[in-house]
């Protein structure tokens, strides 16, 4: 349902308005413009938004009748449409539409001609149906069906016209209509049904279909699909005895029936890929975070889906309270007991038989040495990758002199051919996006008042002047000369009535005939140091380029500069450089301003930091102190303190996720780090590693073999999921993108790996079907052979990176 609406804003317009209203001075420099939202479009043709924009960083949203106060003191750029979004009241959140579904609509006997419609996902599939009846003329009386496509060949029916878009999981896609049974389909592209009903492969050998921008879900969906304990307890079908509708944690048992479900498709052998369209509707309707088609987080849908898990299927129905102690200088070995006894009382699934472990947490006052050491439960590691201190920046460097050595820098972001912000000194490097333009320059101490200058001006001058004898010669005095903005000068006339030079007839003549030839002009000051100048020559006089004291928006206020129109570039860092059109044309040329040479050490290779996979676990479980958000409250000195804390790892599931923390968010960035992460296929050890040394022959073993992985690649905004993945039958290792699906070999996993995988040995299951021999028979773009030359044999260790 439509609640009301916001506006988007640029966020760098919405912080320097925000600069400009905070100075309360309406002079200030900092004065913002016209509201100008260039930067969100992807062109400024269809003013199409950028695709995967983000709140407080690249947008604000701001209530309507703020946006409307905005509009009428500032005004907006021209033909820039508002970027108004609805507010819609979906099922559990309240959320903005930054980005409504877009559909194309068209009759099925002419595909060509499409329309495309926006909707909210809060709308009817009614309202589709009637969009397309409507504009494509079709009667009242006449029968229609709506239909939506998922392939190229096939589609699926949408009976329940009282659906929301949400629900239907519809993104962008087609409709098309069908003459005499007018037919409404919505599309994406799939395979022929015939194919998929003789369709017979692999169990467990399917792809996903890529709904819009899910390929993060499918990535965490094919990882789970081939961790074989969980597996095999969805297709023997024990979750059904398990399900918990009470449960207030748990979400009525609709997560796990839904995985159930595109699990039972993806190993029926039947698929050439499997559509998890309400899977994604369940996860969007208990998960807001996950509703609509952005791209998120593989690591953050696995936690929230291993969470819905299992409270679906916790055998616990009924939760009692349990009061935890401390440790209190009792042995670990019996507080870790009493840690995992408790933790069992309140839960007990599939989800705590496969991935739970356990760790120890322990706990320093600085104040008053207090130690508290707790046991508590986890279902994957998240463990940090080491960061380099240093970082590699691109800046433009702007020399005044390259001749002389640098003394003053400046150091500013240029952004919509503009300073954005200049930064001062004492800021750190953090608060400069890797996106930025950063130029460096030099200020030449400028800080006296001055009037506008320009050594452009002069130079051009004494080319004309050199050239031409008979026109007088400059000086080196005359090349520091301050330049006059008029383009007649009165100087200049009275400078000649000074010099007492009346012009002879020929003289006249000569000038005459020049008229149209125009000189670039100096000031008066440099005219009065060089009496030796022809005078005609300062008869007719035009500037290269006035300048100007203006704001960082680049206008000019009331106020700004002294009297005599001069400034201070103490207080006005801001100047504006007019070009003369003709001069412009003359003496300026845009290809050679934009060029620049590249310093030597741009040539040199960036060499990215190697790791082992055993480092990064041997700093998580090193000594940190807690960050002031998160302190902790130390029972003896009755406060929170900044305590210091190390993680130690007591036991180990049978199936252990680790968490590569690649993405870092800090207040003024995000960035993914590209660190080179090596990880062992086989032979995980982490016996050295536990805490609990005493191994007898009841415990299991402490090796682990890789099993799964989470791929991520690209950056942020543009990255793509996909998975490798260890078929549980036959031991072959295929590669899944998406609805693809292809063989792969142990040395082709070298990619940009997020999430790992790892089956404790003991519970490896050896294949019991030989793995299937690729040949010229298989289906076309479904599975195929990649290999790579000059490979042969297993490899033991493999590296991963982030392009």
């Amino acid at each position: 349902m439509y609640l009301y609406c916001r506006y988007l804003l640029d966020k760098r317009w919405y912080d320097q308005w925000k600069e400009y209203v905070h100075t309360g001075d309406q002079n200030s420099s900092s004065y913002p413009g016209k509201i100008d939202n260039t930067e969100l479009y992807e062109d400024l043709d269809s003013y199409h938004l950028k695709e995967r924009l983000t709140e407080n960083e690249d947008f604000v949203l701001v209530p309507a009748e703020a946006w409307h106060k905005l509009l009428s003191w500032y005004d907006m750029m021209d033909d820039q449409p508002p970027l108004e979004r609805k507010v819609v009241d979906l099922p559990s959140t309240v959320k903005v539409e930054v980005y409504p579904v877009e559909v194309y609509l068209c009759l099925s006997s002419n595909l060509e001609s499409t329309v495309s419609a926006r909707f909210s996902r809060a709308d009817k599939i009614h309202a589709i149906h009637q969009k397309i009846r409507q504009h494509f003329n079709v009667s009242e009386t006449a029968e229609s069906r709506l239909w939506m496509r998922s392939t190229d060949t096939s589609s699926e029916r949408l009976r329940n016209l009282n659906m929301t878009v949400l629900d239907t999981c519809l993104s962008s896609g087609m409709v098309k209509c069908t003459p005499t049974i007018y037919t409404l389909v919505i599309y994406s592209v799939m395979r022929n049904s015939a194919d998929e009903d003789s369709y017979q492969g692999p169990p467990g050998v399917c792809g996903l279909t890529n709904l819009g921008n899910t390929c993060f879900m499918n990535s965490a969906l094919q990882c789970l699909s081939n961790t074989p304990p969980l597996t095999e307890y969805f297709l023997k079908n024990s979750y059904l005895e398990e399900l918990n509708f009470t449960n207030p944690l748990g979400m009525k048992g609709e997560i796990a029936e839904a995985y159930a479900d595109v699990i039972k498709q993806m190993w029926s052998g039947r698929h050439y890929s499997v559509v998890p369209r309400v899977f994604k509707t369940k996860v969007g309707h208990f998960a807001s975070q996950f509703l609509g088609y952005q791209q998120h987080d593989s690591q953050e849908l696995l936690s929230f889906l291993l969470d819905g898990l299992h409270e679906d299927l916790n055998r616990v129905k009924k939760k009692e309270y349990i009061e935890l102690r401390d440790a209190d200088g009792r042995p670990d070995q019996e507080v870790a007991e009493e840690a995992w006894h408790n933790h069992l009382r309140r839960n007990d699934s599939v989800i705590v038989d496969t991935f739970h472990g356990l760790f120890k947490s322990t706990l320093v006052c600085p104040e008053c040495n207090k130690v508290s050491v707790t046991f508590d439960p986890f279902c994957y590691l998240s463990v940090p990758l080491p960061v380099s201190k240093e970082r590699v920046m691109e800046v433009f460097y702007v020399s005044l002199d390259p001749t002389a050595k640098p003394t003053q820098m400046a150091v500013a972001d240029v952004f919509n051919h503009r300073f954005y912000r200049i930064y001062q000194t004492d800021e750190f490097l953090s608060c400069i996006l890797d996106r930025d333009d950063i130029f460096t320059e030099e200020q030449n101490n400028c800080q006296s008042e001055a009037s506008p200058s320009s050594e452009g001006e002069e130079r051009a001058e004494e080319e004309e002047s050199s050239s031409e004898p008979d026109r007088g010669s400059s000086t080196e005095e005359g090349q520091s000369a301050c330049g006059s903005t008029d383009t007649n000068s009165q100087d200049a006339t009275d400078v000649d009535q000074s010099a007492g030079a009346e012009p002879s007839g020929k003289e006249e003549e000569d000038e005459d005939e020049d008229e149209e030839e125009e000189e670039p002009a100096s000031c008066a000051q440099a005219n009065k140091r060089l009496p030796g100048r022809r005078h005609y020559t300062e008869r007719r006089k035009k500037a290269l380029f006035t300048m100007q004291a203006v704001n960082s928006n680049g206008t000019t206020e009331r106020g700004m500069g002294e009297a005599d129109g001069s400034f201070s570039f103490s207080s006005q860092p801001y100047i504006a450089i007019d070009w003369d059109p003709d001069m412009k044309k003359k003496y300026y040329n845009e290809n050679e301003a934009e060029k620049y040479i590249k310093h030597q050490s741009m040539d040199v290779p960036h060499q990215q930091t190697t790791v082992q996979l055993q480092e990064c676990i041997e700093l998580f479980t090193t000594v940190e102190t807690l960050e002031e958000e998160n302190p902790w409250y130390c029972p003896t000195c009755k406060k929170h303190q900044l305590a210091t804390k190390i993680l130690d790892l007591w036991s180990l599931p049978e199936v252990l996720i680790i968490h590569l923390k690649r993405f870092s968010y800090t207040k003024y960035s995000r960035e993914k780090l590209d660190t080179i992460v090596e990880f062992p296929l086989r032979d995980l050890d982490f016996s050295g590693f536990l805490l609990k040394k005493t191994v007898n022959s009841t415990e299991p073993p402490c090796r682990y073999d890789l099993i799964a992985v989470s791929n991520h690649y690209g950056g942020l905004r543009d990255g793509h999921y996909t998975s490798y993945a260890r078929n549980k039958d036959n031991g072959q290792w295929y590669y899944f993108d998406d609805s693809k699906v292809t063989y792969a070999r142990e040395e082709q996993i070298t990619s940009a790996a997020y999430l790992l995988f790892y089956q404790r040995q003991d519970k490896i299951r050896h294949p019991t079907i030989p793995p299937p021999i690729p040949s010229s028979t298989q289906p076309e773009n479904h599975i195929s052979s990649q290999t790579r030359d000059g490979m042969d044999g297993a490899a033991s260790c493999v590296s991963m990176e982030t392009d």
